[in-house]
């Protein structure tokens, strides 16, 4: 079977530096906040060009620490899209906070920017865009809303780690550093992945930075004494070393990603059933994921031809947020969402990894390309 991921290839290239990494650790006993934890910390900042990077224990829990930081109040406004991950909205209803769902950009598949202004009312709070599939969402537009209303902008960059966003005025930014908040996971398959769970939170404001740091900490700054009501949440020691390592060939990891998407786009561009990645004019794209629109309602029938043929497809989310029974007694929803319902029906992933060789890549596209000559109506 053809699988989405291939970590294990990805670990025996760097096996060595790997394992010397987790035997430090054990040999040094240095499970909870060891130095392994510090000096990833400072790496990823370093690499981010951003100033505090504060470690937790998986993206959902970066997600809410950053949330809880922000002094908001049950019933506020949080706006995020409708076509996202569970995880984004997930914490805003279980901080008793209301999340306000939005359409996004059929094309790059990022919130839209006039659904989102749309949605602003007095009780709006923050605004959670999400740099989906890789590709970030137009971060201008949203932090010059975010200033013209006064509202908190929290990046989810779980799947776009060491994209550049590229700004008016010809300087360059990493995604997650742009708002006043970013998060991200380190789930294994994610582009800089550890071997369990991770996270991580960015800022480069430090009251922010603190208070966020002693909320991951019980909320407390000095052991034993608790300013707020915090969480328990910390990247673990082994998985600190393993990241350090992996961070040094992330942008080679994100190379490979882009590589591997070109050659699907280009083989792939002339089936018209199908529509490949739109790439954005201010955004490098990391491919986290390689998503394709299927059109003509063929998506169920080519994922399940792919699957019968040994190769793994993936939709990427056949559900919008408004649609599931979590949230339909918890969210607004905000005008149209009429290209997330479209979009729900037609994405579809192919295997996108850093060891993905063209053989197999071509593999894949003939299968495509059989599917689509024996369903040409």
């Amino acid at each position: 079977m053809i699988q989405m991921v291939d970590l294990k290839g990805q670990y025996l290239k760097v096996k060595a530096e790997i394992d010397d990494a987790i035997n430090k650790v054990i040999n040094e006993t240095d499970f909870i906040n060891g130095k392994a934890v510090k000096d990833f910390s400072v790496n990823l900042a370093s690499y981010l060009n951003v100033k505090h990077v504060i470690p937790c224990a998986n993206g959902t829990d970066a997600l809410q620490i950053a949330l809880m930081s922000l002094d908001l109040n049950i019933g506020d406004e949080i706006i995020v899209p409708a076509f996202t991950y569970v995880a984004t909205a997930e914490v805003i209803g279980l901080l008793n906070l209301i999340p306000v769902l939005v359409d996004v950009d059929f094309n790059t598949f990022n919130i839209d920017v006039n659904s989102l202004k749309n949605a602003i009312t007095k009780k709006t709070k923050a605004i959670v865009p999400v740099h989906l599939f890789g590709q970030c969402a137009n971060m201008e537009k949203i932090m010059n809303i975010a200033n013209e209303h006064n509202l908190y902008v929290i990046e989810d960059n779980a799947q776009a780690i060491g994209a550049d966003y590229k700004c008016s005025d010809n300087t360059q930014k990493k995604s997650g550093t742009i708002g006043h908040i970013g998060c991200t996971s380190f789930f294994p398959s994610k582009n800089l992945g550890c071997y369990g769970d991770g996270g991580a939170i960015f800022t480069n404001d430090d009251t922010l930075a603190l208070k966020i740091k002693m909320i991951a900490n019980h909320g407390q700054n000095k052991k034993y004494y608790h300013k707020y009501i915090g969480v328990n949440s910390r990247l673990d020691t082994i998985q600190a070393a393993i990241l350090d390592v992996k961070l040094k060939y992330l942008d080679n990891y994100n190379n490979a990603r882009h590589l591997s998407a070109k050659f699907y786009s280009e083989n792939l561009k002339d089936i018209e059933q199908i529509q490949t990645p739109v790439l954005s004019d201010f955004s490098t794209h990391v491919f986290h994921q390689y998503t394709l629109i299927i059109k003509n309602n063929k998506r169920d029938e080519l994922k399940e031809f792919l699957n019968n043929n040994n190769i793994s497809a993936n939709i990427y989310y056949p559900l919008p947020l408004n649609e599931q029974e979590a949230f339909k007694s918890i969210s607004k929803t905000s005008n149209s969402l009429k290209n997330t319902n479209e979009l729900c029906k037609s994405v579809l992933s192919l295997p996108i990894h850093t060891e993905l060789n063209k053989n197999t890549q071509n593999t894949i596209i003939l299968k495509i390309k059989e599917f689509f000559k024996n369903n040409q109506n």
